[in-house]
């Protein structure tokens, strides 16, 4: 039976985790990440669309995505090192929102777009056009199930126009990109711990202490950062915290699919990221002149928790419902008879908003719910968690006055307590992966 000692453990080695990792490192703390699988990035991340966004439901999710969008573009700098893997890298491709009844026809989104100074162009149902291969511009809201026999029927003439977005895109490699911060990490001090499964948090004098792990090894630190994506509230439980948290989190199976542009198109070059509310899909740009298309979980679909270690990793009908509604906007969609694409999960809090946040038990901190949509947060996420573990345990009350965090490439100030898990359920939320 061994034992070490650290400033920090981090539980997770996926986007965020290894960002906590590099930007605690930067401010001295001497971190471990522990991860039960084989590598950084091969949980969630790896099935991450790595979107790039700046449209949120609320101001603060507008500035969270403005401030990271930064990150990205200035990544070999931000990193200062050189990953013999290679580097992940910023496609810009723009992103297309499309208004309806389910996001209040954009008035949230571009109040906040308004507010942090981001561009856009306000489309009319014919501009749309400019952005899409000869698409299909009527309304299918609200959307349905493939066996209900109104499936796939238009329900209005005319879509009610769409707001783009320029500064949007999707990183290369979600899980290359996880690496890039493991090795910038490793850089200035940090350590990993690939294998290693987290059995018990442990406890000392009404503190956290550090964690056990499964093949009998004990690990202490005064700081554990709890960022286990799917398996977060499985540590909460661990840890003893989950009941005394009003927003908590569980693991929900999603499918993404991958089908070939119409025949003609270029889309992996020339295309753009959606946002259709009206058929309850997103998509972006694939590899190999593909789009690729997730839900956004329209009220109709069910959603399907699970166990993060126990889940169906096939395709269901789910895969081919998102295939078809995209098939309804661009009606020249090639549909295969077989289904592509990938099974994963997603951390999701009960509003869908993520938990940056302290615990009930000192030192024990929180950076989970991510729901999705966090990936392009993670550099951001590292840095103002850092700050929040040291406005802490220098003695502050954040649940009382809540961290402040001044923003590195923006001119905004962050209120971190909007991400309290103890908040009440955030009502502007769209309640999906969208935030």
């Amino acid at each position: 039976m061994s034992e070490k000692q650290y400033d920090a453990i981090i539980i997770g080695a996926g986007i965020i985790g290894n960002s906590i990792a590099y930007e605690m490192a930067l401010k001295g703390y001497k971190t471990l990440n522990v991860d039960k699988l084989s590598g950084s990035g091969y949980g969630s991340t790896a099935g991450s669309c790595a979107i790039i966004r700046l449209y949120y439901s609320s101001p603060e999710g507008v500035a969270l995505a403005r401030e990271g969008y930064y990150y990205w573009l200035d990544w070999p700098r931000y990193l200062n090192v050189s990953d013999p893997d290679g580097m992940a890298y910023y496609k810009n491709t723009g992103a297309m929102v499309f208004k309806s009844e389910v996001n209040n026809n954009l008035v949230n989104i571009t109040e906040s777009l308004d507010k942090l100074g981001v561009g856009y162009l306000d489309l009319s149902p014919e501009d749309v056009k400019k952005y899409l291969p000869n698409p299909d511009l009527r309304a299918y809201h609200p959307q349905k199930l493939m066996d209900d026999p109104e499936f796939g029927k238009p329900t209005g003439e005319k879509i009610n126009g769409a707001v783009y977005v320029p500064e949007s895109g999707y990183v290369s490699d979600p899980k290359l990109s996880t690496h890039n911060v493991e090795m910038a990490a490793r850089n200035v001090g940090s350590d990993f711990l690939f294998n290693a499964e987290v059995i018990d948090v442990l406890k000392k004098d009404g503190r956290v202490s550090g964690v056990a792990l499964k093949d009998g090894t004990f690990i202490k630190a005064p700081v554990v950062v709890n960022v286990a994506g799917p398996h977060s509230y499985l540590i909460n439980r661990m840890a003893g915290v989950e009941d005394q948290m009003n927003i908590k989190t569980r693991a929900l199976r999603v499918e993404v699919a991958h089908v070939p542009s119409p025949e003609g198109v270029d889309w992996e070059n020339t295309g753009t990221i959606t946002s259709d509310s009206d058929t309850g899909v997103y998509t972006r740009p694939e590899v190999g002149n593909h789009f690729l298309i997730g839900s956004e979980e329209p009220k109709c679909d069910p959603l399907e928790y699970v166990d993060p270690d126990n889940y169906n990793l096939d395709f269901t009908d789910q895969a081919r419902t998102q295939v078809l509604r995209q098939a309804m906007r661009l009606p020249n969609l090639p549909v295969p008879n077989k289904d592509q694409g990938l099974v994963d999960l997603y951390d999701v809090s009960d509003d869908w908003y993520p938990i940056y946040d302290k615990s009930s038990l000192p030192g024990f901190y929180l950076a989970i719910g991510t729901s999705g949509n966090q990936y392009k947060n993670a550099p951001v996420v590292g840095s103002f968690l850092t700050e929040l573990i040291q406005y802490c345990e220098s003695g502050n009350d954040h649940d009382t006055d809540p961290l402040q965090y001044q923003m590195k490439y923006l001119d905004y100030t962050l209120n971190i307590g909007f991400f309290s898990r103890n908040r009440e359920i955030n009502k502007d939320s769209s309640f999906s992966v969208i935030g």
